[in-house]
This record gives C-alpha cells, structure tokens and sequence, in this order.
C-alpha cells in the first residue's frame, strides 16, 4: 500500500463523513451497474474485501440485488442469520466484511417472484434491520437497472456516493452512462467508472485482447467529466475464486486483477476523504 495509501487512510478516517441513513455506518457507497453480467458483484465483493483486509476498516456488505443474490455463494456464507434481543438480523462474516443478503432468507434455488411493495419491503429490512454496528464504509451491491427499485435505494439510504461498473462494449456504455446519471438526478455522486473485462492476456504468449473493445470506459468517463477508477482484466482466477466463495484479493493477490481492485479501493477511499473535506468547507458564498 506503501505511505501514499496510509495518507490517504489517516485522512479519511480522521475526517467527519456525512453520515448514513442507518445509524453506526460512516459511508455507503453503492456499486452499480446499468445491465447485468458485467461483473458488479464480483467488483463489490473484491472492493469490499480489499478494504477489510489490505486498508484494514469496518466494512459491510449488502446485497441489494434481490432477484439475483450472489454474495452468499462469493463470500462462502451459508444459514440464516441470527436474531439478536432487540429482534435485529446479525450479519454474517467472512474475509473480514460483515455480510448481509437475501440469499441468507430464502432457499438457494427458490425463485424470487415479487412485484414492487415486497422489494421495497426486504431493502429496508436488510437495511435498517439489520445491527450492522460501527461501519467505516458499507458497500451496496446493487441491483441492475435504474427502475424503482434502484431509485428507493438511492432516496433510502443517504448514499456517500456511487460506483459504476462497465465492459468496454458499447451497449454495456449506453447503460452505464443511464446508470451514472439517474445517480446524479438523485444528488448522488459518482465516485468514478470501472472497466471490467478490459483485456485477456494470453497465460502463454503475453499478449492482450481486447475482447469487448478498447477504452470505452475510459473515453465514457471522459466525456462525463467522470473519474476513471481503473480497469480489471478477464482472468480465470477471478472467475474460480468468486464461484469457490474466497476473493481473488485473498486467493491470488499477485494476479492483474486483484492488484487493480487494491488501486481502485485506495482512489475510492481518497475520494470519499474528498467529499467528506467539501461538506466540511460548506458552499461558496459569492458576495
């Protein structure tokens, strides 16, 4: 991490953050994608990991994306959580991260066939039911889209900030921007955007291919004004660790890509440090 990052954590955690809508967590910051498949779980799950162990803060996970949990199988947890005195779920744990999911409360093959009021109904169940206690950053995995049920998120949770997460492909960008911005309309600032699936590089030759293009993303942040967080390759590694519930950050932290999740948490980290120093100075008065 070197002295950079341990800057960086000294100015983040002495600064006061703007304070969540659940009582106990410093930021929430949600990962977001406009389509699904493009590695946003994989992305919340590692980004969260990273800053448990390598960044060494409290942090929470939720899984927010409701008709598709994935973080019970990422992160290895199995059960139900437990119930604590005051009628509160306890998260579940694992790689340092408390966890929390709708994975945990129904079967694992049951399907999730509920219209609008009952979604709306588990998100704040999972959120403010849940005795997440002291949190530096809580990471949301949210669902994809932009409908209602990303919106109530949004408007729900007093986000510290949002994370967009793109392939390089135009028609993953044309989401992506949508996502970005229904962020902005609802006030919400957009950390930055990742590429993911930017490059293979051959395990035999060296080389790189662009699979699904080159530098969408990072043209996209661009043209945004938008802050480019990094891109993460197309590695097996990061696919066998998701599916054997042990992060690519811990499983294999040499690889390409678990090295680019670090860099990317330490930019997150440095711009929430950012906004927290902005709410602090207050706006501008122009006389």
């Amino acid at each position: 991490m070197g002295n950079q990052g341990t800057n960086i954590i000294g100015r983040y955690s002495s600064t006061t953050a703007q304070g969540s809508f659940i009582g106990g967590i410093k930021d929430i910051v949600a990962v977001a994608s406009g389509k699904g498949g493009v590695g946003k779980s994989t992305t919340a799950v590692n980004l969260a990991t990273v800053l448990a162990k390598t960044f060494h803060l409290k942090v929470g996970l939720l899984d927010a994306d409701i008709y598709g949990p994935s973080v019970p199988t990422m992160m290895n947890l199995h059960g139900k959580p437990e119930v604590n005195e005051d009628m509160m779920m306890v998260p579940m744990e694992n790689h340092g991260v408390q966890c929390m999911s709708m994975g945990f409360l129904v079967d694992k093959d049951a399907p999730i066939v509920w219209r609008g009021p009952l979604v709306m109904s588990a998100i704040k169940k999972l959120t403010k039911g849940v005795a997440w206690g002291h949190l530096d950053v809580l990471i949301v995995d949210m669902p994809p889209g932009t409908g209602d049920v990303q919106l109530t998120i949004s408007q729900l949770l007093k986000l510290s900030g949002a994370i967009i997460v793109s392939t390089p492909q135009d028609i993953s960008l044309i989401d992506a921007r949508r996502g970005a911005n229904m962020f902005l309309k609802v006030e919400v600032p957009v950390l930055g955007l990742i590429e993911n699936m930017s490059f293979f590089k051959c395990p035999r030759c060296g080389e790189n291919s662009y699979i699904f293009g080159h530098g969408g993303t990072h043209n996209t942040s661009k043209e945004m004004q938008l802050r480019f967080l990094g891109e993460v390759p197309l590695e097996i590694d990061v696919r066998s660790s998701s599916d054997d519930g042990n992060p690519v950050v811990i499983s294999a932290p040499e690889t390409i890509s678990a090295k680019a999740y670090t860099a990317i948490a330490e930019q997150v980290i440095q711009r929430l440090a950012e906004l927290a120093h902005e709410r602090q100075l207050g706006p501008e008065i122009l006389l």
